[in-house]
């Protein structure tokens, strides 16, 4: 008889014997910005969460700092939209203006953390796509150098990382020629390698105003149904020059995650999305779940699947925890 209960025994041996951890440093936490003074809005379908005038970040700011957690991503709701999405490329939109507020914040305390610009046109547009739409649907070429734009505005306001997430074709290739051709050869790319058009991401547009006026993403965000061409995704972004690729969601598809990072030798990121956050609050809330002890399982699933670093709106209690159910 195999007794492998031996190293179960105890909780120091458990401890001892344990394959995977959450780390700390591998956290990052989406941040809500939003144009205006004054403003610190909870979202109502995400507890817990708010959107941010940029004068108001110091608290949220003060938080990430003390929790240990390894970065930031910045999310806009502009002042006004267009057509053309301009506001995230204008280098005095609202994602701009929170980069140089919290890369000073944080180096005034003496703190390194990763400060990651979201790159995407649905925030701005007024019709809610994530690129320049025309009669036949979001036309995806003449989408990235707005793109390439919105990123170059993030940098040149000192973002430490850009992530595009609006899965056009090509748009890290037009990303990376553009940061390079500007000498910003140094700053990655997070690409949102596999991005699937989810019904998990319902409270994120609700935070983010940026659902679409009409149709869906389903022509440009993958079917859900696919995990072989997930792969095909992450491998483009791979070639085209990205420095970490991701799966979004998470939760759901930690089959494409392992088959993902069976595929690459990159830095690989995940995504726990707004709904599986939304569904774990009003569980808890209910009290139907002990929320510690689920997110503790939530996180460490995500990192034993094989991601190196998790977005997640969990992560400050987490931290805040100490790092424990």
């Amino acid at each position: 008889m195999q007794r492998l209960r031996r190293m179960r025994r105890t909780p120091a041996l458990r401890a001892l014997a344990a394959e995977t951890a959450v780390r700390r440093e591998g956290l990052i936490y989406p941040v809500f910005v939003e144009w205006g003074t004054g403003k610190k809005e909870e979202v109502p379908s995400m507890p817990g969460v708010y959107r941010y005038s940029v004068d108001r970040l110091a608290e949220i700011a003060d938080r990430v700092a003390e929790s240990g957690i390894g970065g930031v991503m910045l999310f806009g709701i502009p002042e006004c939209k267009d057509e053309a999405g301009s506001g995230a490329y204008d280098a005095d939109s609202v994602v701009p203006q929170a980069i140089r507020y919290l890369k000073e914040y944080f180096r005034a305390r003496g703190r390194d953390i990763v400060v990651i610009a979201d790159i995407c046109l649905c925030e701005y547009t007024s019709h809610g796509h994530c690129g320049v739409l025309t009669a036949e649907g979001v036309d995806n070429d003449a989408s990235l150098p707005l793109h390439a734009m919105s990123a170059l505005a993030a940098v040149r306001a000192g973002a430490d990382m850009v992530a595009p997430s609006s899965m056009m074709d090509g748009v890290v290739e037009a990303i990376r020629a553009a940061l390079d051709a500007e000498g910003y050869t140094h700053v990655p790319i997070m690409a949102y390698s596999a991005k699937f058009a989810s019904a998990f991401y319902g409270p994120f547009r609700d935070a983010a105003d940026s659902a679409p006026q009409t149709g869906d993403r389903k022509g440009y965000q993958m079917d859900f149904r696919n995990g072989r061409e997930a792969l095909r995704e992450l491998a483009a972004d791979e070639e085209e020059g990205a420095d970490i690729l991701m799966v979004k969601p998470a939760l759901a598809y930690l089959d494409v995650v392992r088959a993902a990072r069976e595929r690459t030798e990159l830095p690989l990121a995940v995504y726990n999305v707004s709904g599986e956050y939304a569904m774990v609050k009003a569980a808890a809330a209910a009290g139907m779940i002990d929320e510690g002890r689920i997110v503790e399982e939530i996180l460490t699933a995500f990192f034993r699947a094989g991601a190196d670093m998790v977005i997640t709106y969990h992560a400050l209690d987490w931290a805040e925890r100490g790092g424990k159910a």
